[in-house]
């Protein structure tokens, strides 16, 4: 084996080495981020869109009485 092909083979033993290790770490950091997502993310979304809701449903019934007020005095 020549001092050049035992350079590269150095080289793509090192190269594989880190892709390896890239991929392990983006393994356990997506892990990570998907738990984070459902147990924090996902619950307040849902909190925070029901809050909305029922805030926009008590503005709707309040519009609609007004308008039923308003029909009534006309």
């Amino acid at each position: 084996m020549t001092e050049f092909d035992r350079k590269v083979e150095e080289a793509s033993a090192r190269f594989n080495r880190s892709v390896a290790n890239i991929a392990e770490t983006l393994e356990k950091e997506t892990a990570e981020l998907v738990t984070y997502l459902n147990d924090e993310v996902v619950p307040a979304v849902r909190s925070h869109s029901s809050k909305a809701l029922r805030t926009a449903a008590g503005k709707l019934s309040a519009f609609a009485d007004y308008l039923e007020t308003q029909r009534k005095n006309s």
